[in-house]
């Protein structure tokens, strides 16, 4: 799954820990969703939509392999 989060991020100038505070996860999670090495819940990917003022399927984008 695609997503955007570090361009939003950028677009915040927030950190990843500063994003991972606001979502109550480590620093090691939001690394680990930016690389695509794991896949938010619906609560986590609902809540970071909502930070950066967006829609979910704005944030991520599901692949064919998907």
């Amino acid at each position: 799954m695609n997503n955007s989060i570090k361009v939003e991020r950028a677009r915040y100038s927030m950190s990843q820990t500063e994003l991972a505070d606001l979502l109550g996860v480590t620093r090691q999670t939001i690394y680990a969703i930016e690389n695509k090495k794991f896949i938010p819940s619906t609560v986590l990917a609902l809540k970071m939509a909502s930070i950066f003022k967006m829609r979910v399927e704005e944030l991520f984008q599901l692949e064919k392999e998907d």
